[in-house]
């Protein structure tokens, strides 16, 4: 246990790691503008090239990508589930190395999960851990193009699920914003969970009776939404409010469109299951 929580939380490279445009990989906006622009070009483009040539090699249905995707689900599923590690120690390691300061402003660790003091840098360990998660964020946007291969579907809403969250990522360490410990936490568990649950299926094992993946995000996004009206309860009642509250505005506005879309889809999904067991039953 002492070697993991050297190796997770007092490794020098995390303990002395500071977000910075100049010294950080991707730490830039060009960058962000970059990636997401060249990420929502491809596949679209993708999907414009498939609907031209599958139907001139007289195919239905899209192309197999073998072992790839149960590779992709495995490797986001350990990635996901080591930051979750990483960031619950780096944060009872901040906790205690500043709880002294707490005293002052009358803080509680709980309040500090959700509320970063005004002035906060986006340097040490916790960020750190932010920083992976930002980086793994681009591991994502590989599953839009196996759906596009796979099934000849691009979904609107995956578009903008996966440009959003990348873009809330980055601000998350531009900004320093508060909250991010709660939702990185909340995100790499389920992360773990999900992909861990495709990799299941995908290698050919028997999966849920329900729509285990839907009902997953669903209760993220459940979780997510009180974590944020706690945020808005403490910017308010706390002397000086939290640390990067622009930012959670626009992530706020961001998760709202998100839950939004996320809902429609989750409604048609029902929807779509209790026809297809009416017609079963029928």
């Amino acid at each position: 246990m002492t070697v993991i929580t050297y190796w997770l939380t007092e490794h020098p490279s995390i303990v002395n790691f500071r977000w910075s445009p100049t010294q950080s990989y991707a730490a830039t906006w060009s960058f962000l503008f970059t990636a997401v622009s060249f990420y929502v070009i491809s596949a679209v483009t993708l999907h414009l090239l498939l609907l031209v040539i599958l139907p001139l090699c007289h195919r239905r249905r899209g192309f197999s990508l073998g072992f790839i995707p149960a590779l992709h689900s495995l490797t986001v599923s350990i990635i996901s589930a080591v930051i979750f590690v990483g960031i619950l120690l780096s944060a009872a390691a901040e906790i205690r190395d500043t709880r002294w300061i707490w005293r002052r402003t009358r803080t509680t660790a709980l309040q500090w999960f959700l509320c970063f003091p005004v002035g906060t840098r986006a340097s040490g360990r916790v960020f750190f851990w932010s920083y992976l998660f930002y980086l793994s964020r681009y591991l994502h946007l590989f599953r839009t193009f196996f759906s596009v291969i796979r099934r000849r579907k691009l979904s609107f809403f995956q578009l903008i699920n996966q440009s959003s969250l990348l873009c809330i990522s980055f601000l998350w360490l531009e900004y320093s914003q508060s909250f991010q410990v709660a939702a990185i936490l909340l995100t790499t568990v389920s992360y773990a969970v999900v992909y861990g649950y495709r990799f299941w299926t995908e290698i050919g094992l028997r999966g849920a009776c329900y729509p285990f993946v839907v009902n997953c995000q669903a209760i993220l996004l459940g979780c997510m939404t009180v974590c944020h009206v706690g945020v808005l309860c403490i910017h308010l009642i706390k002397r000086g409010g939290c640390n990067g509250i622009g930012a959670w505005l626009f992530n706020s506005v961001l998760n709202a469109v998100i839950s939004l879309l996320y809902l429609k889809f989750y409604c048609k999904t029902r929807s779509m299951r209790t026809s297809k067991a009416k017609h079963t039953t029928t």
